[in-house]
């Protein structure tokens, strides 16, 4: 009878430490910045990405949980979808050529923040929606 309410509170915790865990690697990527320091002193942008990347890991790991039997079948696509996400951050840093995302957020620049954050939630959802 309890059994829904204690998986329901398993996923809950599984899917913390992953958002966690990823944000602990993005915070280690950046070179230019630490990604709460930013926040702590008021910078949007970096607010933004941060945002999506939280918004990004979540949408993959509730497709995960919608996919999976099993909790490790979860923990093992929700850290895909993290290493997915650096990717995609990587990529988008990349094929913008003419600026350095990393050096715009810490900037502030907002539409590179609001940039930033619609490319990690749109990848979340291509690469929710592949899990099967």
């Amino acid at each position: 009878m309890l059994e829904p309410f204690i998986l329901t509170f398993v996923y809950f915790v599984v899917s913390i430490v992953i958002v966690l865990i990823g944000l602990f690697l993005f915070e280690n990527l950046t070179r230019k910045y630490k990604d709460m320091e930013e926040v702590k002193n008021g910078n949007i942008a970096v607010s933004l990405s941060i945002i999506g990347k939280v918004i990004g890991i979540c949408i993959i790991l509730s497709f995960a949980v919608y996919n999976s039997d099993v909790i490790w079948e979860t923990i093992i696509w929700g850290v895909f979808g993290v290493i997915l996400q650096m990717i995609a951050y990587f990529l988008f840093d990349l094929f913008t050529k003419n600026f350095s995302v990393e050096e715009q957020l810490a900037k502030n620049n907002i539409a590179v923040g609001l940039m930033s954050m619609g490319v990690s939630i749109g990848l979340a959802m291509v690469i929710g929606a592949s899990i099967t």
